[in-house]
């Protein structure tokens, strides 16, 4: 890796990501062992959230943590940006305190690459608005390898509300960087317009997008972001686009299923699919850390 940031999956290159998947599975036996290191002794991450979070969030404080790091988090409902500090300003007060990391999530697109222009911290997406949420790809992709051994030729079918979903975007970069197929199923009205230019194949039913796939992925419908209208009910959606124990049976035999989290059951996801043996919805949740404690050790130590 050659920046000081973090900003989206589309800025790294192949062999960037692969360095980052293979420290992550070393950070990972840390994690299934004594959770203890000294890796990051003397420096400080910061996370500011400005939208809801719980995994993404609460995995950077532990895996700061766990590497030694001292870890702040703003709230922002009792931060200064209530009386009107800018983003900038309050970036800067924050490095001005010493953060050698900063982690933000805002719902605006772009919101962490104009932050990272203005500080000297490092700065990690954690979302930012449509655009990008690069950390779950690479736990998604470390879970994948974990699963799958390669990337090369691989059938991956994403699921769901495209449009707005910055994990879609963040995947598509990634997967198809490491040599997978991706295929994307989804209403019409929440499928981006010319989204084939990112090399993956458009699907309108659940059924062809899933046939034959390694991995199916369902992704939330991000309700606080749509706009009225944009499919007739929850009761439809799922008819059509829902991920079941059916529709799981058109995949390989040792398919997985995968779901960034939270997930709506019964919605995007049947509680059944969700349950079964061939669901590593709670093992993305571990990986999450790992790959978050293989970012912070990596910037941090080209900081020094």
């Amino acid at each position: 890796m050659l920046k000081k940031d973090l900003l989206g999956i589309k800025d790294l290159t192949r062999e960037e990501i692969l360095e980052i998947l293979d420290l992550a599975f070393e950070m990972k036996k840390l994690l299934n062992g004594e959770k203890y290191s000294q890796a990051l002794r003397g420096k400080t991450v910061v996370t500011i959230f400005f939208e809801p979070s719980t995994r993404t969030r609460l995995s950077f404080e532990m895996a700061a943590k766990y590497l030694g790091a001292h870890y702040g988090n703003i709230e922002v409902a009792t931060s200064s940006v209530v009386k009107g500090e800018s983003l900038i300003d309050t970036i800067r007060t924050v490095e001005r305190m010493k953060a050698d990391v900063i982690v933000t999530r805002h719902n605006m697109s772009g919101t962490p690459h104009l932050l990272a222009k203005y500080t000297n911290a490092s700065i990690i997406n954690g979302g930012d608005g449509i655009n990008e949420h690069p950390t779950q790809a690479l736990l998604d992709m470390m879970t994948i390898k974990e699963k799958k051994g390669d990337f090369k030729g691989l059938k991956v079918a994403i699921i769901g509300d495209i449009m707005h979903s910055r994990v879609a975007r963040s995947n598509i970069w990634g997967l198809k960087k490491l040599g997978a197929e991706v295929k994307v199923a989804g209403p019409s009205t929440l499928m981006p317009p010319q989204i084939e230019k990112m090399g993956v194949k458009v699907c309108y039913n659940a059924e062809e997008a899933i046939k034959d796939a390694d991995v199916v992925m369902g992704l939330r419908i991000q309700l606080e972001r749509q706009k009225s209208g944009l499919f007739p009910s929850i009761e439809e959606y799922r008819e059509y686009f829902g991920i079941n124990e059916e529709r799981m049976r058109l995949a390989k035999p040792d398919a997985i299923l995968m779901h960034p989290g939270p997930i709506n059951r019964n919605v995007e996801v049947t509680s059944g699919a969700a349950n079964a043996s061939y669901s590593v919805i709670e093992e993305q949740v571990t990986n999450g850390v790992a790959v978050r404690m293989a970012l912070l050790k990596i910037l941090c130590e080209r900081r020094n």
